[in-house]
């Protein structure tokens, strides 16, 4: 497999990053992961944005411009040869003096990997079971916004979810309603309307999120973010994820518990893989 670091293309057993890099020492940095479709970068605009709001709020400047690391990206699909796969990108802050100050960090250091799509993402669709995770997310989190580094919440979170043989990890706020997953945002259906917690809830404001959003407008399906406790998503018509590696996954059960399934759930997973096939099917990489 070959990486891109820092400017080169190396292969993967030589891309090397410092221990003193304030990634791996302190989560300083940033990442995005984008579906990689007919060799296309799917929204990566959208992915970009984020990646960009994330940089300034760190105060922290990528060493390539959007163009470059787009061509950089592009051409490490080719070298690979992986027109299908999931691509991420990861910006560190780089090496600096020892602490936590940003004092001689200036050299930021930019990684782009290839991995393979999940085997569960090539069905037509595939169910997930849930757990409630006893790790709370704070309402108003300023760094949720961004996919930083730091994602040790997420892990124990999820850590807990796979030793109770569940695939993902349902994260509440800190006042008690439902926020987001581990590694997903969260839907769910009532009669013929599609919810989702507000971005308030200290949630990600997923790239997969605002595309589900999308669908809802054009398939003519009323929408609204709104707040909800886990005891009425239990009786919710229907449960579903986003994310970027698997798009609409639906939610079968929660604390062993099973929910109900909605028919709308294929509907948008469809929806979805349509819109994935279409833009990524044009002559540029999608926007």
């Amino acid at each position: 497999m070959t990486v891109f670091l820092n400017g080169r293309f190396v292969l993967e057993q030589n891309a090397l990053v410092s221990v003193f890099d304030r990634s791996f020492l302190y989560g300083d940095g940033l990442f995005e992961t984008i579906r990689v479709s007919n060799g296309k970068l799917f929204r990566w605009r959208q992915h970009w944005e984020r990646l960009q709001r994330g940089a300034e709020f760190l105060r922290l400047k990528p060493p390539f411009s959007s163009e470059e690391i787009r061509f950089f990206m592009g051409k490490l699909i080719q070298r690979n040869r992986m027109p299908e796969s999931i691509l991420r990108i990861s910006l560190s802050r780089g090496s600096g003096k020892r602490g936590y100050s940003l004092e001689g960090a200036k050299t930021p250091c930019l990684v782009i990997t290839l991995h393979s799509i999940p085997k569960e993402e090539t069905k037509a669709s595939c169910d997930w079971n849930l757990i409630t995770s006893s790790f709370r997310l704070p309402s108003h989190n300023p760094f949720a916004m961004f996919k930083t580094c730091n994602k040790l919440l997420q892990i124990m979170a999820r850590a807990e979810a796979e030793s109770k043989g569940s695939h993902e990890a349902l994260l509440l706020s800190t006042d008690g309603t439902v926020a987001e997953c581990s590694s997903s945002n969260l839907f769910w259906i009532e009669g013929k309307g599609l919810y989702t917690p507000p971005l308030e809830s200290g949630i990600l404001p997923g790239v997969t999120r605002s595309l589900a959003i999308e669908l809802c407008s054009s398939l003519g399906v009323p929408f609204q973010e709104k707040s909800i406790k886990p005891a009425r998503l239990r009786r919710a018509d229907g449960v579903f994820l986003t994310l970027s590696t698997f798009g609409i996954v639906g939610v079968i059960s929660l604390d062993g518990i099973p929910l109900k399934r909605s028919p709308m759930t294929e509907k948008l997973h469809l929806a979805y893989r349509e819109v994935v096939e279409t833009e990524t099917s044009l002559g540029e990489e999608s926007l």
